[in-house]
């Protein structure tokens, strides 16, 4: 499987999760790749809007672009989004983190398996 069926896999099954917690949900294909910012996902109740970048991963970091991280912060400001990013470490449950959860370094930004398990958030914590 490609790095990319694997990643449009993840997203599937996370939007698949939020219309199961009553939340509606859209995945943006080609979220990335287009000249305007747009996350994977957009999840709404009404109430609130999410906007969220998947990411899944068998390692114990994470590395995002500073590209990644600003279309997000883009994304939500022209579209009135909370920012999130939402991490699957192997074998483990979504975590959700905001832009203040990850970690700014020399070329990007890391999301570390053990600052994801110290302030990450469960899905149910999100959307509550």
């Amino acid at each position: 499987m490609s790095v990319k069926s694997k990643g449009t896999k993840a997203e599937r099954e996370l939007l698949h999760i939020f219309w199961s917690k009553g939340f509606g949900c859209l995945r943006s294909a080609g979220s990335g790749s287009m000249k305007y910012p747009g996350p994977d996902l957009i999840a709404s109740n009404k109430a609130r809007v999410l906007a969220v970048e998947c990411k899944s991963t068998k390692k114990k970091k994470q590395y995002l672009d500073e590209h990644d991280v600003n279309q997000l912060k883009e994304f939500c400001e022209i579209f009135g989004a909370e920012p999130w990013f939402a991490v699957r470490f192997a074998r483990m449950n979504w975590l959700f983190l905001s832009l203040e959860d990850i970690e700014k370094t020399e070329n990007g930004y890391v999301i570390d398996l053990e600052v994801a398990e110290r302030r990450g958030l469960l899905i149910d914590e999100v959307i509550k």
